[in-house]
């Protein structure tokens, strides 16, 4: 299997959590937002200037700044 960085997975692509990242508050606020191990996220699109990233997440669509997006360890699908 070959992981990857939420951050570098390409726009119309799906894939799945691994590993959520960072520590405190950031680290929980991703946590609130549903995306936790095993959880399939599609990368929907890209701001003009590639950050930040919208994602849909358990049906609805989420924004993540492109530094948040760098940690979270992901599996392509």
């Amino acid at each position: 299997m070959k992981f990857m960085l939420l951050s570098d997975i390409k726009q119309g692509h799906k894939a799945r959590i691994v590993r959520v990242g960072g520590s405190g508050a950031l680290r929980r606020r991703i946590f609130e937002m549903g995306i936790i191990k095993g959880t399939e996220v599609y990368i929907e699109k890209y701001a003009p200037l590639k950050d930040p990233l919208e994602l849909i997440v358990k049906g609805y669509h989420l924004s993540l700044r492109v530094e948040e997006a760098a940690q979270i360890t992901v599996e392509p699908i």
